[in-house]
C-alpha cells in the first residue's frame, strides 16, 4: 500500500502538500506500526478502518477497501494526541527517556529491569535489562545514543550497552540509599546521580570509579539531578523543598539554594539554552528560575490537582511538559507560563516520568498502570492567533461549509468575517442590528450569512460583498435567539424568547406559516435536520421539541428528561439522532424516530456486496441478538450486525455461544472471542467501550458504534477489496 500511495499521490489534487502527506503517514505508522508488524492483513482489517476522517491516507485509500468494519459513531476525525502505549514492564513504570537521535525509548520500572523500545513502532528492542536486585527508578541515554545509565533502590548506578544490552563493566557503588536519578554529562565523560542518602555523587563515565567526594548540602532525600547543557554546573532537587546548583569542576555550591516551593521538590531540569531552571513539585505547582541570579521566574504553573512528579524543556526550550499524581500530563508555554491545550489523558494511575522528543514533535509518559504512552507534543495548541476585532462578548461562531471562512457574532452588534485560514478579518464589520447578535450561521452553499438579535429581527447577508440582502426579517415579538438555513437553503428556522419557532422564505424573507408554538418558556437553540424534513429546538422549559419542517406541526411529544434549561441542540448527520446541551450539566442523546430494536440481523440490500459472489445477496434473519444466533454486533442499527460469523464460533461449545461474548481488551486492543479468536485491532485513543444493547449509553464520551456488516475477516480478509 505504501508504494501504491506515492505512485497514486502524484499529481492528485488533494495531495499536494507533501509534507502534510509525510506527517500523516507517520502518524499513521507510529499508531499502527506495530499490529501491522505483528499481522500485516490488520492494515486493512484494523489499521485503515481506524484511522481518523480527516486524514489524507485515510480518505485516499478507505473508499478502495469497501468491506472492512466502519465506525459510524465516535470515529476520530483528526489524529489524538496518544499515539503508542508501551506494555511489557509488570509493575509501576517510573522513567523515561528517549534517545538523542528519537529512534529508542528507555524505561525502568519496579519489575527492576530496564527496557528498550522502538519508537516508531512502540515494540520491544530486545530483551529486558536485567542486573538490578531491585526498583529502577532512573534512567537516561548517553548524548551519543550508545551507552544507557540506570539507578536503582539497591543503591547501585548501572551503564549498559544501548546496542547489545549488556552490562558495561561492574556496578557504580557509592551511596548508602536509594539512587534516584541519574543523568549523563552533555560530553559524556560525567554522571551524575542523586540518592536518598542526601548526596549528589559525580562518576568518570568511562572507568565507573567516583570524581571527587560527594556533594553534600541538602538536608533530606535528593530526587532529581542534571547537568547544564554546557557540563559546567549540577542541578538537584530535594524533598527538603530546595533547588541547588553545583559548580561541576568543584562540587562546591554556586549561591543559596533555590527556596519558594512550599513541599518537597520532585524534578529539575535546565533549559537547553542554559538560562533557566525547571522544578516541579509536590506542592502541585511546576515553577522557573532564571539560571544565573536564582531567582523565580513569573507566577508558579498551576493545574495540576495533586503532586508534580516531572518535568522536562522542549528542545527548542518554547514549551515545558509535567506528569503528576493526577494522573495527567501537561504542555505550558514556556515564554508565558500558560497552559498550551488541555491536559493529557490515558494513564490510569499516576505519570511519574514525562519527557520530549528530541525534535520537540512528542513526548513520553511512564506511569504506575505499568505503561509508557507516546503523545503527539502538537495536539491541542491554538492555532494562530486569536481573533481580535470585537469590542464585546462574542455569542456565536460558526465555519463556512467550504471551510475557509468564519463567522460571528458579538454583544457589540455587529457580524464580522475571517479567514479561516490566516485568521485576518475579511472587509468591515457587518452593521445593521440595533441590539446583540445573538446567532450567526452560513448558508450551505457558504453564499450568505444569517443572523439573529436582541433587536427581534433576522438579517440575511451577502458572504462575498457583505451587504444586508433585502430587509430584516420581522415577525418574532421578543429576541431572536438562534438561526439556522435550511440544508437545501430554501428556508431559514429561528427561535425566540418569544416562546416561538420561524419559519422563512430565504429567498423571500417571507414567513412560512404560522410560528411553532408549544414551548413555554424561552428558546434557546434550532436547527433542521440533515434533510431539512424536521426541526429540533431546545428550551428553557427544560425540554426539547420534534416539528414536521412541512407542516409546523408537532411531532410525537416532547423530550423530557435535563432538569435544567436546554442550551443547545442538534441533528446527527444521518437525522436519526438529536443530542442537547443543558444547564443541568449534562448531554443526553435521543432517538429522533422510532428505530427498530436490535432484535433482527437483516441484510438485503445487495449493493453492498460483490455481484461476482450472487450467493451473498439474500436476507439472513436471526430471532435474538444472541450469541448462539451467530451474528455480532456493536451497533443500535441491527443491519450494522457481522452475519457472516461461523468461522469466528467454529469449535465453540454452547456455553461459549450463549455466555462468551467479543469484547475489547483493553490492554492488549483486540477484539477477542470464542477461544480467544481475535477479530480485529483497536489504537490506544479508540480504546472507549463500543455500543451494546446491553449497556447504557456513557456521556459525556459515549459509546462509539461500528457497521460490521460488510467486513471481509480472517481467511478471507482478502475480499475487503471487493465491490
Amino acid at each position: 500500500m505504501k508504494r501504491s500511495y506515492s505512485t497514486q499521490s502524484q499529481g492528485h489534487p488533494e495531495f499536494k502538500d507533501v509534507s502534510l502527506i509525510a506527517i500523516d503517514t507517520q502518524r499513521f505508522i507510529q499508531v499502527f506500526g506495530s499490529i501491522i508488524l505483528h499481522s500485516t492483513p490488520h492494515l486493512y482489517v484494523s489499521a485503515l478502518p481506524f484511522s481518523p476522517a480527516n486524514s489524507p491516507l485515510s480518505r485516499q485509500f478507505s473508499v478502495q477497501f469497501p468491506n472492512t468494519l466502519h465506525v459510524t459513531s465516535g470515529r476520530d476525525m483528526n489524529w489524538p494526541a496518544v499515539q503508542t502505549v508501551l506494555r511489557g514492564h509488570t509493575l509501576p513504570v517510573t522513567s523515561v527517556s528517549f534517545s538523542p537521535d528519537g529512534t529508542r525509548i528507555v524505561t525502568g520500572s519496579w519489575d527492576n529491569t530496564v527496557r528498550l523500545w522502538d519508537a516508531g513502532t512502540g515494540q520491544p528492542v530486545g530483551e529486558p535489562l536485567r542486573g538490578h536486585t531491585d526498583n529502577v527508578t532512573s534512567v537516561s541515554f548517553s548524548p551519543d545514543s550508545t551507552r544507557i545509565v540506570s539507578g536503582s533502590n539497591d543503591y547501585t548506578v548501572r551503564l549498559w550497552d544501548a546496542g547489545t544490552g549488556q552490562p558495561v563493566g561492574e556496578p557504580l557503588r557509592g551511596h548508602t540509599y536509594y539512587v534516584t536519578s541519574v543523568s549523563f554529562s552533555p560530553d559524556s565523560t560525567c554522571i551524575v546521580s542523586g540518592s536518598w542518602d542526601n548526596t549528589v555523587r559525580l562518576w568518570d563515565a568511562g572507568t565507573g570509579q567516583p570524581v571527587g567526594e560527594p556533594l553534600r548540602g541538602h538536608t533530606h532525600f535528593v530526587t532529581s539531578v542534571s547537568f547544564s547543557p554546557d557540563s559546567t554546573r549540577i542541578l538537584s532537587g530535594s524533598w527538603d523543598n530546595t533547588v541547588r546548583l553545583w559548580d561541576a569542576g568543584t562540587g562546591q555550591p554556586v549561591g543559596e539554594p533555590l527556596g519558594g516551593h512550599t513541599d518537597k521538590v520532585t524534578s529539575v531540569s535546565f533549559s537547553p539554552d542554559s538560562t533557566r531552571i525547571l522544578s516541579g513539585s509536590w506542592d502541585n505547582t511546576v515553577r522557573l528560575w532564571d539560571a544565573g541570579t536564582g531567582q523565580p521566574v513569573g507566577e508558579p504553573l498551576r493545574g495540576h490537582t495533586k503532586i508534580v512528579t516531572s518535568v522536562s524543556f522542549s528542545s527548542d526550550s518554547t514549551r515545558i511538559v509535567s506528569g503528576s499524581e493526577d494522573n495527567t500530563v501537561r504542555l505550558w508555554d514556556a515564554g508565558t507560563g500558560q497552559p498550551v491545550g488541555e491536559p493529557l489523558r490515558g494513564h490510569t494511575h499516576y505519570v511519574r516520568s514525562v519527557s520530549f522528543s528530541p525534535d520537540s514533535t512528542r513526548i513520553v509518559s511512564g506511569s504506575y498502570d505499568k505503561t509508557v504512552r507516546l503523545w503527539d507534543a502538537g495536539m491541542g495548541q491554538p492555532v494562530g492567533e486569536p481573533l481580535w476585532g470585537h469590542t464585546h462578548y462574542v455569542t456565536s461562531v460558526s465555519f463556512s461549509p467550504d471551510s475557509t471562512r468564519i463567522v460571528t457574532g458579538s454583544y457589540d452588534k455587529t457580524v464580522r468575517l475571517w479567514d479561516a485560514g490566516t485568521g485576518q478579518p475579511i472587509g468591515v464589520p457587518l452593521w445593521g442590528h440595533t441590539h446583540y447578535v445573538t446567532s450567526v450561521s452560513f448558508s450551505p452553499d457558504s453564499t450568505r450569512v444569517v443572523s439573529g438579535s436582541r433587536d427581534k429581527t433576522v438579517q440575511l447577508w451577502d458572504a462575498g460583498t457583505g451587504q444586508p440582502v433585502g430587509e430584516p426579517l420581522r415577525g418574532h415579538t421578543d429576541s431572536v435567539t438562534s438561526v439556522s438555513f435550511s440544508p437545501d437553503s430554501t428556508r431559514i428556522v429561528s427561535g425566540s424568547e418569544d416562546l416561538t419557532v420561524r419559519l422563512w422564505d430565504a429567498g423571500t424573507g417571507q414567513p412560512v406559516g404560522e410560528p411553532l408554538r408549544g414551548h413555554t418558556y424561552y428558546v434557546t437553540s434550532v436547527s433542521f435536520s440533515p434533510d431539512s424534513t424536521r426541526i429540533v429546538s431546545g428550551s428553557e422549559d427544560k425540554t426539547v421539541r420534534l416539528w414536521d419542517a412541512g407542516t409546523g406541526q408537532p411531532v410525537g411529544e416532547p423530550l423530557r428528561g435535563h432538569t435544567d434549561y436546554v442550551r443547545s441542540v442538534s441533528f446527527s448527520p444521518d437525522s436519526t439522532r438529536i443530542v442537547s446541551g443543558s444547564y443541568d450539566k449534562t448531554v443526553r442523546l435521543w432517538h429522533a424516530v422510532m428505530r427498530q430494536p436490535l432484535s433482527q440481523c437483516a441484510v438485503s440490500d445487495s449493493s453492498t456486496f460483490s455481484h461476482e459472489h450472487p450467493t451473498t445477496e439474500v436476507t439472513t434473519t436471526t430471532k435474538s441478538n444472541t450469541w448462539n444466533n451467530h451474528f455480532i454486533s456493536f451497533s443500535s442499527n441491527s443491519t450494522h450486525a457481522l452475519c457472516d460469523t461461523p468461522e469466528l464460533m467454529e469449535g465453540a461449545s454452547h456455553d461459549d455461544h450463549s455466555s462468551t461474548r467479543f469484547f475489547l481488551n483493553s490492554d492488549s486492543g483486540w477484539v477477542v472471542g470464542p477461544k480467544n479468536r481475535l477479530l480485529f485491532w483497536v489504537p490506544p485513543a479508540s480504546r472507549n467501550p463500543f455500543y451494546n444493547p446491553a449497556t447504557a449509553l456513557v456521556i459525556p464520551r459515549g459509546c462509539p458504534e461500528l457497521d460490521l456488516s460488510r467486513m471481509a475477516h480472517g481467511q478471507h480478509w482478502q475480499k475487503c477489496r471487493e465491490r
